[in-house]
């Protein structure tokens, strides 16, 4: 399982940098950023280095966030290797709810996902072979 924060923002100039610098001046360093946005607000979701420390910065510069855990894996860097293991989840009844990659090593993708069975899933994907970071 992987830890990530979430990060609720305005949809205004200057929330997201507002944010990064928090974690820029406690020497926290991102690994992988997504931001979602509506008209009003959006989610940043980012791994980090440090999420137990980026969680306290941020919520004690004012930023509403929590700590929420993903499935983290990585595939091959090969056509359909995605495909085949969310195929699989599907066929097991498993919703994902939202994911988004970021930079591997040796030919493989990281690839972090939210899911209401995250233990189930876990099982699936062992159960296919995955690589389970």
């Amino acid at each position: 399982m992987i830890k990530q924060i979430a990060v609720f923002l305005e949809n205004k100039e200057g929330r997201a940098s507002a944010c990064c610098k928090v974690l820029k001046e406690a020497g926290v360093n991102l690994l992988a950023l997504s931001i979602a946005d509506t008209k009003d607000f959006g989610i940043l979701r980012m791994i980090t280095d440090n999420n137990e420390k980026a969680l306290s910065v941020l919520q004690g510069a004012g930023f509403l966030s929590s700590m929420v855990e993903l499935v983290g894996l990585e595939v091959p860097d090969k056509a359909g290797a995605l495909s085949d293991l969310l195929i699989e989840l599907g066929e097991e009844g498993i919703n994902v709810e939202y994911m988004y990659s970021y930079a591997g090593v040796d030919g493989h993708a990281k690839i972090a996902f939210k899911t209401a069975a995250p233990d189930k899933a876990v099982e699936i994907l062992k159960a296919h072979g995955a690589k389970l970071i």
